[in-house]
């Protein structure tokens, strides 16, 4: 089921970056220092935005690319 508020996700395990893009405003935000396995139990999460809010937000440096 596709979220209705993350638009889509990147991840460079080189680098470790998140990037997220929110609906509907479209803005990308990398998040810094992501663990490959907390990127895999978001790409499984049931709900996208749930686990984000739990297991992202307000856990990783940001910030928003232009």
């Amino acid at each position: 089921m596709p979220s209705t508020a993350i638009r889509s996700t990147q991840y460079d395990p080189a680098t470790r970056i998140l990037s997220v893009w929110f609906v509907p405003s479209g803005h990308r935000y990398d998040y810094a220092d992501v663990a490959p396995a907390t990127y895999a139990a978001f790409r499984k999460a049931a709900s996208k935005g749930r686990f984000f809010n739990e297991f992202i937000r307000d856990h990783y440096s940001y910030r928003r690319v232009a």
